[in-house]
C-alpha cells in the first residue's frame, strides 16, 4: 500500500512540474512586422531576427551626417554601431575600418543576417570606406551620402565592383 501511494505521489509530482515547464512562445507583433516588412521591401519570417528588421525599418530614410549617431543624421559606422547596439547589445567600433579590423571573415556564401558587409570607395579600392549590415536575399542596410539610410542588393553593379569582404562578430 505504501509503494502505491508513494508511485500515485511520484507520477502526480511529475505530470505537474511537466505541466509548470510548458515553454512560452515569444510574442510576436504582427503588425509592426508587416509594417517594417512593407518599409524594407523584405519577406519576414517567423524565423527571421524580428528585432534586426524592426529597428532596420526606424532607421530607415534618416539622413546622412557625417560622424552622426541619431535619426538626425547618422553616418554608415554609426548606424552599424546603433543597430547592433540595439539588437545584439554589442558595442562595435566607432569607425568603419576598426569594424572591419574587429569582425572575423567570412565567406558570401555564409553571410547570415547581422553580418556586416564592408566596401571601398572610388577614390580608395582597396580600402575599406563603407559599411553595411547584411538583412537577408542579397539585401542590406547601409546610410549613404546622398541618400541617408536605405537598402541595397549586394548585385548592383556599384556594390559588386566595390565589395571588399563580409564579416561577423563573434
Amino acid at each position: 500500500m505504501k509503494s502505491l501511494i508513494k508511485l500515485l505521489f511520484s507520477t502526480l509530482t511529475l505530470m505537474l512540474s511537466l505541466n509548470a515547464c510548458q515553454v512560452l512562445e515569444p510574442q510576436v507583433d504582427y503588425q509592426a512586422l508587416a509594417k517594417a516588412s512593407i518599409r524594407l521591401g523584405i519577406d519576414i519570417a517567423y524565423e527571421d531576427n524580428h528585432d534586426l528588421y524592426l529597428q532596420s525599418a526606424q532607421w530607415l530614410g534618416t539622413p546622412y551626417r557625417v560622424g552622426g549617431t541619431d535619426r538626425q543624421g547618422i553616418d554608415c559606422s554609426g548606424l552599424s554601431r546603433q543597430l547592433y547596439r540595439k539588437v545584439y547589445g554589442e558595442r562595435l567600433s566607432r569607425t568603419t575600418k576598426k569594424q572591419y579590423q574587429e569582425a572575423r571573415q567570412i565567406y558570401l556564401k555564409d553571410l547570415a543576417e547581422g553580418d556586416l558587409l564592408f566596401f571601398s570607395s572610388p577614390a580608395s579600392p582597396k580600402k575599406v570606406a563603407h559599411v553595411g549590415i547584411y538583412l537577408k536575399n542579397n539585401k542590406f542596410i547601409h546610410a549613404t551620402t546622398g541618400k541617408g539610410v536605405i537598402i541595397s542588393d549586394l548585385g548592383e553593379e556599384y556594390y559588386r565592383k566595390h565589395f571588399l569582404r563580409a564579416g561577423r562578430i563573434d
